[in-house]
């Protein structure tokens, strides 16, 4: 696995054939209201006809993908995944692991160095800022900040869009907690957040329940912590039933970046690279930025003008992005291994 394919233009018609004999693409963890995937996922059925997109357990998270790649090494039926979407700190990992088939997409040149593997093992595709998504129906006055939750206002109210102990956007969301603590960003951050999701806990106002759009029209979790990305595209799906109101918080404004990566053994690499091609291309990029995820190319595509802009417009306004941190490999892996060795002992919310 030391040599990374790259694609060139006079190869594509190749690599279309060769996906085509393939067949099928097999994808994991991707709901369809998140960053626009549903459209993404069409987008790429429509160009590629011929190929069946085979979609397992939408609402995995990063750690579970990395295990359905393990579970399924020897595997090449229809529950082996050939791509992966995990959080920034899973690509590594799979990179160790020995999990991951390098490639490099013609448009690698535009996906910023400090979020990809040099081998191309794995490289960022989209990253956000953490977020309160409130059930305006149920919830009185819109919180503003972390410390805002903590008020006796929100008793029963505040949940995590996932279990923090194995989804990286809720082992995130502690992270962001952390640092509106004032801690600094990595391990310090992570048992800051454990704290305060303790005293949030203790309080009455945590609700160990995964938050979704349904669960938040429905009540059983009014407040969701979430990538503003997907709250965004939650507000829409909602269309006022209930009305909504999407927070970036004055403090703890994190920012995170996902990567995608192919599986060495992926049943249908071929497919799987030209997946990775539909991703990075301009169609692909514009489909997650519909879906208000900030693409990895966003930057090159923007200064060569290929970003419409009503699509510019339907963003959150720059303001409350300007305080956004993007922490480092290091920190995020620092904070990952504190939060989910921490969270049963410190919060001891069985989250599901």
């Amino acid at each position: 696995m030391s040599t990374t394919a790259v694609v060139r233009a006079d190869s594509m018609e190749d690599l279309v054939k060769a996906a085509e004999a393939e067949g099928m693409l097999t994808t994991i963890a991707l709901p369809h209201d998140w960053c626009g995937y549903g459209a993404v996922i069409e987008g790429f059925k429509a160009k590629y006809p011929k190929i069946t997109v085979n979609e397992l357990n939408p609402d995995a998270g990063s750690a579970d993908e990395v295990e359905a790649i393990k579970a399924n090494k020897d595997n090449k039926g229809p529950q082996a995944p050939d791509v992966v979407d995990v959080g920034l700190a899973f690509g590594p990992q799979m990179k160790a692991e020995g999990l991951t088939m390098p490639y490099k997409v013609s448009t690698w040149d535009e996906i910023p160095e400090n979020i990809k593997d040099a081998d191309g093992h794995w490289y960022g595709d989209y990253y956000g800022v953490m977020s309160f998504i409130v059930n305006k129906d149920l919830v009185a006055t819109t919180p503003k900040d972390w410390a805002d939750l903590l008020k006796s206002d929100y008793a029963g109210q505040v949940a995590l869009a996932g279990d923090p102990r194995a989804s990286n956007q809720a082992i995130l969301g502690v992270l962001a907690a952390g640092l509106a603590q004032g801690a600094k960003a990595g391990k310090d951050a992570g048992e800051a957040g454990l704290n305060y999701f303790a005293e949030l806990n203790k309080a009455g106002n945590f609700v160990p329940v995964i938050g979704k759009s349904g669960t938040l029209a429905q009540g059983s979790t009014p407040i969701v912590v979430a990538w503003d990305y997907n709250a965004l595209s939650w507000r829409d799906t909602l269309a006022g039933n209930p009305p909504v109101d999407v927070v970036v918080p004055e403090k703890g404004v994190l920012a995170g970046v996902y990567v995608q990566a192919i599986s060495a053994y992926a049943p249908h690499p071929n497919a799987a690279k030209l997946w990775m091609e539909y991703l990075y291309s301009d169609e692909g990029q514009l489909a997650w930025l519909k879906g208000y995820c900030h693409p990895a190319r966003f930057n090159a595509m923007s200064a060569a003008g290929k970003i419409p802009k009503e699509l510019l417009d339907k963003l959150p306004p720059a303001a409350s992005y300007e305080k956004a941190y993007f922490p480092t490999l290091e920190e995020v892996d620092a904070n990952k291994a504190a939060v989910t060795g921490g969270w049963d002992k410190v919060v001891g919310a069985n989250v599901k």
